[in-house]
């Protein structure tokens, strides 16, 4: 058998440099690219800077938007950045319907966008009864988001009556749908009037004029930051958000 020739010291240096050199430069190159990637891209078509960090982009509208057009959202695409997702106000108080529902309800699942509804919350009323308004107004299907209660205001009830409320808001409607619903509410009312009593419940944080994340010690799953966004399709602003995750955490939040 041959004998191999042996390789000088200065080629083992040299291979070694240069495999160090490579590594370095990609460390480099990819270190850069997540460090100092932009938080925030503008996009002319929508009006807004759009977090560039998330894949999942979606509106959530109300009768304030007026007649939408479901078929030109779906269509609307700006550069990688399209609607994915769209949260529908159902209902408001223990009587109280969006008169835009029902047709945004089944226009947006038409348009084969996964839809969600929320309830706005009343502190004044009973949490109860909002809660059978909700259930009564919404039929959710396979592929729906689940439920949302929207808590903004305590207005001129109590922390603690605001709380056992939205509690049993929260328990009624879980146990007609089977699902954990969601809350949406603002960084600063989560804290100060929501706080750890409800850290179980998934949270879509509204959160504007950040650069980075929303400003809450907690995990999240929606982000609204902004509310002047344009899409094709609606003729006035809308909120805009992301998703929390990959194409396969959100497909996994769907109902079943």
């Amino acid at each position: 058998m041959a004998k191999r020739k042996k390789q000088t010291p200065s080629k083992k240096i040299l291979i070694i440099s240069f495999v160090l050199l490579a590594v370095t430069a990609a460390v480099y190159y990819y270190g850069i690219n997540f460090f100092y990637k932009p938080r925030f891209i503008h996009y002319d078509g929508f009006g807004i800077d759009i977090p560039a960090n998330y894949t999942i982009h979606g509106i959530d509208v109300s009768r304030h938007q007026s007649k939408i057009d479901w078929d030109d959202v779906k269509a609307m695409q700006i550069k990688d950045i399209r609607i994915g997702f769209g949260f529908i106000k159902a209902t408001e108080g223990v009587k109280n319907v969006d008169d835009q529902f029902d047709k945004n309800w089944s226009e947006a699942k038409k348009a084969d966008i996964a839809r969600g509804a929320y309830h706005f919350y009343v502190p004044s009323k009973s949490g109860k009864l909002q809660a059978q308004n909700f259930i009564e107004t919404v039929t959710l299907k396979t592929g729906d988001l689940p439920p949302v209660l929207d808590v903004e205001y305590i207005s001129f009830t109590t922390i603690e009556k605001l709380q056992q409320g939205v509690q049993d808001w929260l328990t009624m409607v879980e146990a007609h749908y089977h699902v954990k619903p969601i809350i949406y509410t603002n960084a600063f009312f989560y804290k100060n009037y929501l706080g750890k009593k409800f850290d179980q419940y998934p949270l879509w944080v509204a959160h504007y004029l950040v650069k980075d994340k929303p400003n809450i010690e907690r995990d999240w799953l929606f982000w609204q930051h902004n509310e002047t966004g344009q899409v094709n399709g609606i003729d006035a602003y809308v909120d805009f958000n992301v998703f929390n995750g990959d194409s396969a955490a959100f497909k996994n939040l769907l109902i079943k």
